[in-house]
């Protein structure tokens, strides 16, 4: 059914004041970040700072070793999103490519896995960790994801069920093992899902709290969401350093949700069909 001009001002019109209301949060915290202290407790509150104050920026970098937890950060989003893609895409075309004995009752099983509460395994996670050796290590981050994520792995089965079988019983014929066809044909058709995974396994990796919180003890292993807790004293609020770091923690996975936007909405809707 064709929309009116009316009906398309007025939807537009809605969606455009629910975005407004939506980005108020983060257009607080940007012009926040550029006052004076004095500004940010004033009352009643002022919107707009006077002046721009840019070395809120540099003074709150330089409060605490940011750029090792800037490092720390980097180090456990792409490893742990490598480590998903490589595990996830493995799993899927084999429970979506193949035919073997109880495989619909190791799906359903692996589903399972998600209504388990991650509050349930924290303990004794942390102590198989303990008895590892890997407290107060990157690794208890950083290894589970080589061993797959169950939402990731439906998402990818249920992109490659929609793919006909004709295409890898071609490549066979002309002689190509499992490995060629998954690697040389399934993984360049999978790219939109397998982007969509990245961003969605980034934006929760980087924002993670606590997990570092719980595995981490020396100041060197920080991550940045760690580091930035630290401004949050028992006494007092440090309310210039938090926004001027939550700004900064923001932009990377602005710019790659950006980036990538076009193949997140290509891989939602191949993985619902």
């Amino acid at each position: 059914m064709k929309m009116s001009k009316g009906y398309k001002i007025i939807i537009f019109g809605l969606l455009g004041i629910f975005s407004l209301y939506f980005l108020l949060p983060f257009v607080w915290v940007v012009l926040s970040a550029l006052k004076t202290e004095t500004e940010v407790f004033s009352y009643p509150p002022k919107i707009f700072p006077e002046s721009l104050q840019w070395h809120n920026f540099v003074d709150a970098w330089k409060s605490q070793p940011f750029g090792v937890y800037l490092k720390n950060s980097v180090i456990v989003t792409v490893m742990t999103t490598l480590g998903q893609l490589i595990s996830c895409s493995l799993v899927a075309y084999g429970f979506a490519r193949f035919d073997f004995k109880y495989k619909n009752l190791l799906f359903i099983l692996m589903l399972a896995t998600m209504m388990i509460p991650w509050d349930v395994t924290m303990i004794p996670l942390y102590m198989e960790f303990n008895m590892f050796g890997w407290i107060n290590t990157l690794k208890p981050l950083i290894v589970p994801a080589f061993f797959g994520s169950a939402y990731y792995i439906f998402l990818l089965r249920q992109f490659l069920m929609s793919i006909p079988k004709d295409l890898e019983n071609a490549a066979r014929i002309d002689g190509a093992n499992e490995f060629q066809i998954f690697f040389k044909i399934f993984v360049p058709i999978m790219k939109a899902p397998l982007i969509l995974i990245a961003v969605l396994n980034v934006l929760s990796v980087w924002n993670d709290y606590l997990g570092p919180l719980i595995y981490l003890q020396d100041q060197s292993k920080y991550t940045l969401a760690l580091g930035l807790a630290a401004f949050k004293g028992v006494h007092d609020l440090q309310i210039l350093p938090i926004m001027s770091i939550t700004l900064v923690m923001v932009i990377p996975p602005v710019i790659m949700f950006l980036i990538a936007q076009k193949y997140i909405v290509e891989g939602i809707s191949g993985s619902i069909k």
